[in-house]
């Protein structure tokens, strides 16, 4: 789990990022002292160096989007086609006619 100074560097780079501001040391330490919030003094500069040449957008897209590793897809397409052959097996042993007609 994220500290809480983590935390404050994640929110405060967010922030800057939605205003489209260039996220660097300073800033980061200026939201975060407005906020009220006690940092560690190396985690501003440690996120700030490591967003420096990061595409923010992407990242947030990329969140949850693990690679799930070779096979992965072809395993949901197979339960896919076994599904579809078990519904068209079904269709033919209905013969046209319910229990109740």
């Amino acid at each position: 789990m994220a500290s809480t100074s983590e935390l404050a560097c994640i929110y405060s780079a967010l922030t800057l990022h939605d205003d489209e501001v260039t996220v660097t040391e300073d800033k980061l330490n200026t939201l975060i002292e407005t906020a009220g919030i006690n940092v560690e003094p190396f985690w501003p500069s440690l996120f700030a160096e490591a967003l420096a040449n990061i595409d923010i957008n992407s990242l947030i897209c990329s969140v949850g989007a693990g690679g799930g590793g070779g096979g992965a897809a072809p395993a949901a397409e197979e339960k896919k086609e076994e599904k579809k052959q078990e519904e068209s097996e079904e269709s033919d042993d209905d013969m046209g006619f319910g229990l109740f007609d």
